[in-house]
């Protein structure tokens, strides 16, 4: 992680990590296995309440030291990341001193709508380089983690993260192959795990796939109940793929229940909104994630979610007709019921809506009405991990306006960002993924 890199970080899991995993596996199993438990279904949900981070599917990132609030700003109406690791203390914490990173900046992140992850980075494991280091010892070690993990809530609560919150240690690479080592590093973890938990807050792990997530994965699963558990986990492991796809390094079913954040991209280099930060990448499945949800009908019995919107015209019938009835009914634009018959009143519902868009006054729908007519509405900005009403109007028109289908479910995936950066290409636009007032305008315009 950006904050501790004493230590050479995995980037492509290699052969002897391999062998190591191998061995690791065999000696768990031979101390007596039971099977890899998978979490039922809402059993994890059920226990979240309101805190950081919150729910997302989508991008986030992490630097040393939190930015300055201009940055901060910038990055959120121009860059895909809606989410960003903050670390708020630790002995072994990089970026001591952080002049940014206060109560007043925690607030005022969380109302623009960042999700914030918050890293404690304190003793590593006692096989590690690093100077300060957990005992060898799995009682004294555990001991060890219930005490860093009354440190990390005090920060936390100085920030004004609040129990329901995660907080996410940092422990960075160490040798799982070293028994007494692997143990202990698995007690401390326990320990802040259960002091966490005991106080209303929510445990993450941050690690190498290939080291401490392996290390938790093979104990949940060959030895059940042995250590506590974290609610999530955060692999680093710098395969270039936004998602969080673990591969055979996390076997356990513990963590499939949006409990996962991958860092998929180390030490890049970014600018966005003219400001440059060194970072690192990260893919976030968290809370409930950025699930759509089942929205109320625009009109009873009318399906507006087409594959296609088709010009229109007197006499036109048929679904596409009665879509384009119900919309205009929506924006008060019409009276009558939808019928799916282009009529009299349908034609000047039309003309209507072409005088308030300052569109030519045709009375038929051709893309430039649908595209207009489906994105009309309040502007918030969106990106990847958005998700309501909005986000179902947006696709709707990226629909409309590049001709071919975009899912309309509520939730901006990565598939609407790739329609979003096609739209922005098409409309001469700067290529972001970002809908912002500057996307909404030109849509509602219907060019």
């Amino acid at each position: 992680m950006t904050s501790s890199r004493p230590t050479v970080r995995l980037r492509l899991p290699s052969a002897l990590v391999v062998v190591a995993v191998a061995a690791l596996v065999m000696a768990l199993l031979a101390q007596g296995a039971g099977p890899a438990r998978a979490a039922s279904p809402g059993e994890h949900a059920a226990a979240r309440k309101a805190g950081a981070p919150g729910s997302l599917t989508g991008y986030g990132f992490d630097a040393c030291a939190a930015p300055p609030q201009q940055v901060m700003d910038a990055w959120w109406q121009e860059s895909p990341y809606s989410a960003v690791g903050i670390y708020i203390g630790g002995s072994n914490r990089l970026c001591k001193d952080q002049p940014e990173l206060t109560a007043d900046w925690v607030g005022k992140q969380q109302r623009t709508g960042w999700h914030l992850l918050p890293v404690q980075v304190g003793p590593q494991a006692s096989c590690s380089g690093y100077a300060d280091r957990m005992s060898s010892d799995r009682t004294v070690s555990e001991q060890q983690g219930r005490a860093e993990a009354g440190v990390a809530m005090a920060g936390a609560q100085a920030l004004g993260i609040g129990a329901g919150s995660t907080l996410y240690y940092d422990l960075e690479d160490y040798d799982i192959s070293q028994t007494d080592c692997r143990q202990a590093a698995l007690g401390f973890v326990s320990g802040w795990t259960k002091a966490l938990k005991a106080s209303g807050y929510r445990s993450g792990v941050y690690s190498n796939v290939a080291s401490a997530i392996t290390s938790l994965s093979l104990a949940d699963v060959a030895s059940h109940g042995s250590y506590a558990m974290p609610d999530d986990i955060w692999f680093a492991w710098s395969n270039g793929s936004p998602d969080t796809r673990s591969a055979d390094w996390v076997g356990s079913h513990a963590w499939d229940d949006h409990q996962r954040i991958h860092q998929y991209a180390l030490d890049v280099t970014q600018t966005w909104g003219g400001y440059t930060l060194t970072i690192d990448a990260n893919w976030l499945d968290v809370g409930e994630g950025s699930v759509g949800t089942p929205s109320k009908p625009l009109c009873p019995g009318v399906d507006v979610d087409l594959r296609r919107y088709p010009t229109l015209r007197p006499g036109s019938h048929g679904p596409a007709v009665e879509a384009a009835q119900c919309v205009l009914r929506k924006l008060r634009l019409m009276k009558a019921k939808a019928s799916g018959r282009y009529d009299k009143a349908t034609v000047q519902a039309v003309k209507k809506a072409q005088r308030k868009l300052d569109q030519k006054q045709t009375g038929k729908i051709t893309r430039r009405s649908w595209v207009a007519l489906l994105a009309r509405g309040p502007q918030p900005l969106l990106k990847v991990g958005s998700t309501g009403d909005p986000v179902r109007r947006l696709q709707r028109a990226l629909t409309a306006a590049l001709g071919k289908r975009v899912k309309v479910d509520g939730a901006m995936s990565r598939a609407t960002e790739r329609a979003v950066l096609s739209y922005q290409r098409k409309a001469g636009l700067p290529a972001t993924g970002v809908v912002t007032d500057e996307v909404w305008d030109r849509l509602n315009t219907g060019r």
